[in-house]
């Protein structure tokens, strides 16, 4: 005989003090629960109907989708499991364009901890300051569509928290797994509801405060430990679990929607909630009876640790025979020995844990609340591309977290996976949104299954790095390339809607703007007029060019994904040959090369000018400045200038001046920071840029931001001086 403790470490069972059970009882039953829960694996969180109720399932450790199902028969061949293949919206039905959210924690025994709620709380505020930002799961969202052509925007927005003292109802269901009641009887009531139960009181909650409806505003329903939840009355799927079926059908979370219109495209009147019961278990919660203190990694990562490449964590097994060693050694050997394999075995990850514990509360429970933010966070961005259940899934009804379940792969995690004393939690993390550290399931990017590059199908945000490289200097009338194929876009593929509702390819587009005044080149990739198959006709992502005169020129590339997000770089090519002729003041031509005022039928050359970002710790930068190297060809003098997007100087509060001067199709910028240049001959140098105090502290509370550069000089010409103006992106990051 042998006991599986992989999947059940003992200490959620065995360190019991409880005269109720013994020992041996408890390993007879451990060994039925691991046998059990290795034989039978959950459904996939999937759509599913209960007792006429429809809902999104996150069920106990389920897998991904595109676990396992990688193959490379031959070189350069890979093949997806066919469910994620059929990933779509062929309907078009709704998604979310912004979400106004609401929390609510239905706890009229103030059982849901105050440092819960402070983490939980301080997430959604932290996800709606990072709104519109590229650097997490919801921005991977931003693909999905419906028939209006609009993408599920990263648009949130956090609008309130509130605990709802309104008692249970009578309980609706028997609870499969109750707390002992016997052994903690703070928590009153431990009580058990139907989804009914939650639609009904959700309902009444928004009716008595006035709150909003419809096809933006989402309420997640938070209940406290000892609370369970069933989809059914039969009590066959719950968020407690008992025995084999009870397993199987057991869930972490879910969403659905309240629709009395029973249109598939909702109404004003439609609620759009999701359901977070307390699945986090108790490990480190000394108010908790000890055999109600159990692990809950199945509601976080399953035992997956991405520091050992992604595999789970390794099967513990206990013979017969230590067994019954273990039956014979006292009960303080026993606990030590528990601890010891709570410690090694599979456990969960709390970024957020006090350390070192305990808190102010006297346990080491804080952390518990990170495995309630992943939840949140996947039913979030299900809520997103799928509010009304009949939009982005699967043929097998799978939504968009259930094809990257158990990936938290993003570079290299911080933290550390090894549990800690007290919490039995690792302190991983894997995201960083407005500051805050999280561990949280990768977005699924169905653009990875059309195009193999970047290829990336679990990411944990959103890549746009459009770049090309400059071709070395020509002459007038050659012709020049640029390749944009360079550029990594993670959202390069996707869907959108014909006018008569049939779903069509989509792709990133790429505009070029080669600094000559000539018409600005549009199209999708790689690089011809007409495309070939799977392309969009028009293809610009490689064009070719020829320059009419000499003098160097900026040009620009600017690359919108498929979910609308803008990203811009520039570069200089020198052109050798005869200088454009200097129009007439108000004539209106001239070559596109930026130039000063000048004499009347006199030409000039335009100065060299180049810069480049050296730093790239943002912390650094916003402490000692921001170091740039640059190279002129001649004496010059100009500025520097930082430049931030319009949209995110906004959200972060930056005040600036509105650039002007910048290329066709560039968002709107403010110049946060400049510096001014002056030299007496050509050569290379470095100058440091320095924000203001306020700018900085803004700027301190994001993770990664996206900034421009501007360098505009002119030189020195008696009587006719020109300039040139170099543009470029960089992005700087704690």
């Amino acid at each position: 005989m042998t006991i599986s403790l992989r999947r059940f470490p003992p200490l959620a069972v065995l360190r019991s003090t409880s005269t109720r059970r013994s020992s041996l009882a408890v390993a007879c039953a451990l060994v039925f629960s691991a046998a059990l829960l290795g034989a039978a694996a959950p459904a996939l969180a999937v759509v599913t109907t209960v007792e006429s109720t429809t809902v999104g399932l996150q069920p106990r450790n389920a897998e991904s989708v595109l676990e396992g199902v990688l193959e490379a028969p031959e070189i350069g061949e890979l093949k997806y499991q066919p469910a994620a293949l059929t990933f779509g919206n062929p309907a078009g039905n709704p998604v979310l364009h912004k979400s106004e959210v609401f929390a609510i924690y239905w706890d009229p025994g103030d059982q849901y901890h105050g440092d819960w709620q402070h983490l939980i709380n301080g997430f959604f505020q932290r996800v709606g300051a990072d709104s519109g930002t590229l650097g997490n799961d919801f921005a991977v969202d931003t693909q999905y569509t419906d028939k209006t052509n609009n993408p599920a925007y990263y648009h949130f927005t956090y609008r309130a928290a509130f605990t709802d003292t309104a008692k249970y109802p009578a309980a609706g269901c028997t609870d499969p797994d109750p707390l002992q009641e016997e052994l903690f009887s703070k928590i009153k009531p431990i009580t058990c509801i139907t989804d009914q139960q939650v639609r009904e009181q959700l309902q009444a909650f928004i009716a008595q405060h006035s709150l909003p409806t419809g096809m933006s505003s989402i309420y997640y329903l938070l209940t406290p430990p000892g609370v369970t939840v069933c989809l059914d009355g039969a009590a066959t799927h719950c968020s407690d679990y008992e025995g084999a079926p009870g397993y199987k059908h057991s869930f972490c979370s879910y969403h659905s929607d309240i629709n009395p219109g029973g249109t598939p495209t909702g109404d004003a009147n439609t609620v759009l909630y999701g359901m977070i019961p307390w699945t986090a278990g108790g490990d480190g919660d000394g108010q908790l009876s000890e055999e109600d203190q159990k692990p809950a990694y199945d509601c976080q990562d399953g035992a997956f640790d991405p520091t050992k490449g992604e595999s789970k964590e390794t099967e513990a097994e206990l013979t017969k025979k230590e067994v019954e060693e273990y039956e014979e050694k006292t009960k303080v050997q026993k606990r030590e020995e528990l601890e010891a394999l709570a410690l090694t075995g599979p456990h969960e990850q709390e970024p957020n844990q006090v350390t070192p514990c305990p808190s102010y509360d006297g346990w080491c429970d804080t952390g518990l609340a990170d495995l309630i933010i992943n939840q949140i966070a996947m039913e979030q961005q299900n809520v997103v591309t799928n509010p009304l259940l009949n939009a982005w899934q699967d043929s097998a009804n799978n939504e968009a977290t259930d094809e990257c379940r158990n990936h938290f792969s993003s570079g290299k995690p911080e933290g550390s996976a090894t549990a800690l004393p007290g919490s039995l939690a690792g302190t991983l993390s894997n995201q960083v949104i407005g500051g805050g550290k999280y561990y949280l399931d990768n977005a699924f990017n169905l653009a990875a299954l059309d195009l193999i590059y970047p290829g990336v199908p679990c990411i944990a945000g959103d890549n746009l790095i459009p770049q090309f490289t400059a071709p070395n200097p020509v002459n007038s009338g050659e012709t020049v390339g640029f390749d944009g194929m360079e550029s990594n876009i993670s959202l390069n593929a996707g869907i959108r809607y014909s006018p008569g509702g049939a779903t069509e390819p989509n792709y990133a587009t790429y505009a070029w703007n080669f600094g000559d005044g000539s018409t600005e080149v549009k199209g999708y990739a790689p690089g011809t007029p007409t495309c070939e198959f799977p392309w969009q006709s028009p293809c610009a992502a490689s064009v070719f060019h020829a320059y009419q005169y000499g003098g160097t020129y900026t040009v620009t590339l600017t690359v919108t994904d498929v979910g609308g997000n803008v990203g811009t770089t520039s570069q200089l090519i020198t052109v050798n040959g005869p200088p454009a002729p200097t129009s007439p003041p108000g004539s209106g031509s001239g070559s596109g090369q930026t130039s000063g005022s000048g004499t009347p039928g006199l030409t000039a050359v335009n100065p060299i000018a180049a810069a480049a970002v050296i730093s790239r710790s943002l912390k650094t930068v916003l402490r000692k400045g921001l170091v740039v190297r640059y190279s002129v060809n001649e004496q010059v003098a100009g500025r520097f200038e930082v430049l931030l997007d319009s949209a995110t100087a906004k959200r972060l509060h930056i005040a600036g001046t509105p650039a002007v001067g910048l290329p066709a199709g560039t968002p709107p910028e403010l110049v946060i920071a400049k510096a001014i240049l002056v030299t007496t001959k050509g050569g290379r140098s470095a100058v440091k840029i320095q924000f203001s105090k306020r700018t900085a502290s803004r700027l301190a509370r994001v993770h990664k931001i996206k900034l421009m550069l501007r360098l505009t000089v002119h030189n020195a010409t008696p009587g006719n001086p020109v300039s040139t103006t170099v543009l470029s992106s960089f992005t700087l990051s704690h």
